[in-house]
């Protein structure tokens, strides 16, 4: 069980992510990339992109297996505070700032919790050292990892943080920080003045006046995640809502979208899709143009085959929000959707 316990300061420096995290993805992806957990979400994502990772490359997948296991612990230097910088680049950069003091106790600790017959890779006790060769194959091993398994699907995963930033935005609006942290329930239990979630171990984060950030991640699964220092930025990463077959959309770029265009003429349509920029529930959209709530649907049902918005449901509610591909359309011209 972890419990997040919150002052009165921090209750006030609760804050939601803008977008997603590079490294929290990569971090998180590369873990269920080991595994054959939420079939579901990931089983698509895990066939298209096995196949095109370069198995036992000393620079990509060796050197993240031996820092990224699929099951407990891993490095806090792999995910630090980016302080609102979001771009892979920038976020690479940080990590390799990483003092190296820190990269030696993160590093040993990894190693304690290995199993005794597993002994680190030499690579890995290389970067623990600071080499300065293995810190370029790190950064390269990063890069190279984002290029092949997360940017072909960025747009998705950046429209699907943005579709439930959307329901942190209605429930801050409509009830404060004690809203927004209601609104994870049963994910997060808020018992103020505690933060409860279900944890693999018995954990205690005092944030002591500190704030918390909350960062949505696509790839986090089932459980919320936190970092083991104490003494960083104090972080909660959780997992959002999918839409199921997101990955196979990737496949059909150029084609799908362009295919129910025609269906999208008409005013209607096109005034739900710029309403939609705020996140809309359907009952919302039916009052707004005066229609029933099962027009708004059909209406949404359209967009959303389309890959215009994304719909996710809040309590008995749905949210409806716009994607990329549907912003683009309301800018102007749609040319390739889902361009990687």
């Amino acid at each position: 069980m972890l419990r997040v316990h919150f002052t009165i300061e921090d209750v006030a420096r609760v804050r939601v992510a803008a977008a997603p995290d590079p490294l929290w993805e990569i971090t998180n992806s590369f873990q269920i990339l080991l595994t054959r957990d939420s079939s579901l979400a990931f089983g698509e994502w895990r066939r298209l992109i096995r196949p095109r990772l370069p198995v036992g490359d000393g620079q990509l997948t060796g050197q993240l297996t031996g820092l990224l296991p699929p099951r407990g612990y891993s490095p806090d230097f792999l995910t630090p505070d980016l302080c609102g910088r979001h771009d892979l680049r920038s976020a690479v950069d940080t990590v390799l700032g990483t003092p190296r003091t820190v990269l030696r106790d993160d590093l040993v600790t990894l190693a304690e919790s290995r199993e005794r017959s597993r002994p680190l890779p030499t690579g890995i006790r290389e970067l623990a050292d600071g080499a300065p060769s293995a810190l370029r194959r790190l950064a390269s091993a990063l890069h190279g990892y984002h290029r092949h398994a997360l940017a072909p699907f960025w747009p998705q995963i950046r429209a699907q943080v943005d579709a439930d930033r959307a329901l942190r935005t209605r429930a801050v609006l409509a009830g404060g920080t004690d809203g927004l942290l209601r609104s994870f329930d049963p994910l997060l239990r808020w018992e103020p003045p505690v933060l409860v979630a279900d944890y693999p171990v018995e954990r205690e984060l005092r944030l002591d006046g500190r704030g918390l950030l909350l960062q949505p991640s696509f790839f986090c699964h089932r459980r919320p995640v936190t970092l083991a220092s104490p003494d960083m930025t104090p972080i909660l990463v959780y997992p959002i809502q999918h839409t199921l077959g997101w990955a196979r959309r990737r496949a059909h770029v150029g084609t799908g979208p362009a295919a129910e265009l025609g269906a999208l003429i008409g005013r209607t349509r096109a005034a739900v899709l710029e309403d939609v920029v705020t996140g809309r529930t359907t009952g919302e959209l039916a009052e707004r143009f005066g229609i029933t709530g099962a027009a708004a649907s059909y209406h949404t049902a359209v967009l959303r085959r389309a890959g215009l918005l994304l719909s996710v449901r809040h309590g008995k509610h749905v949210v409806h929000s716009i994607t990329p591909s549907g912003q683009a359309l309301l800018d102007g011209p749609l040319e390739t959707p889902f361009d990687a």
